[in-house]
């Protein structure tokens, strides 16, 4: 079973979080995530840095802007994550745009994801359409989960559609707007996370944008399975690199 899926299984909410490959610095990104996984995190997002980061907010554009400087890029990131599974066993989901990954060529791609023991990918650009017809056969070949994000705005319809094309979690992005742009949820956010609720669908949803502390925590999973935070936790590495990892976590869970 993927390793997502198993996640899902237990009970309790889970905590997932978002970083920028090679921020702050180049050959930061396996500390990271070996830090994260001691600290009690459940799952981590990798970012591959994009030059045109359409759904990022200002904080995850800077450090992925950061990153590209820094000299990340898909095949430094694969080889840095070449020996990854012999330290880190939790979930490990790359995030990132549709370019990169066709230049590299989406097979050899997911090739190589299944290889390291990437368990998923999210491409916000990616239409569901165009995964459904082209892409999902190869996804599954290589054991892949892709995750969907839906906003206040996504219809009833492409919710129930994404939901059958899915086979992990959804990804319930709070707001319109753009990463790192709200603090707090209020009720119409609230009202949303409710209704989405309600519709039973067979994937879990886990919340994004706008948590940022062990409040906005516990309101996401409310009537959610977990809840991402990226903007915050780099803030965090900015100012106090990789050190204190533990201490971010434990202040959000706890």
């Amino acid at each position: 079973m993927n390793k997502i899926n198993q996640k899902l299984q237990e009970d309790k909410k889970l905590l997932s979080i978002y970083f920028s490959a090679g921020y702050p610095s180049l050959n930061d990104t396996v500390p990271i995530i070996e830090n994260l996984e001691k600290s009690g995190v459940d799952m981590i997002e990798i970012g591959l840095p994009f030059s045109d980061p359409l759904a990022d907010g200002p904080t995850i554009q800077a450090s992925s802007t950061e990153a590209l400087k820094n000299g990340m890029s898909t095949n430094v990131l694969f080889d840095q994550l070449k020996d990854i599974r012999k330290t880190v066993s939790i979930p490990l989901i790359v995030m990132g745009y549709f370019n990169p990954i066709l230049q590299y060529g989406v097979e050899a791609f997911c090739k190589k994801c299944q290889d390291i023991g990437i368990d998923g990918l999210i491409i916000p650009d990616l239409p569901i359409d165009v995964y459904n017809d082209q892409y999902k056969a190869i996804f599954e070949t290589y054991g892949l989960i892709n995750v969907f994000l839906i906003t206040p705005q996504t219809s009833v319809e492409r919710i129930n559609f994404i939901d059958s094309i899915s086979n992990g979690f959804i990804y319930m992005v709070s707001s319109a707007s753009v990463t790192g742009s709200s603090s707090g949820f209020g009720d119409e956010q609230t009202a949303y996370f409710k209704r989405i609720a309600n519709m039973k669908l067979k994937n879990p949803q886990i919340v994004g944008f706008g948590i940022s502390n062990n409040e906005t925590f516990t309101q996401a999973t409310q009537y959610a399975k977990g809840a991402i935070i990226g903007s915050a936790f780099i803030k965090f590495l900015t100012n106090n690199n990789l050190e204190k990892i533990d201490e971010f976590v434990t202040n959000i869970l706890n």
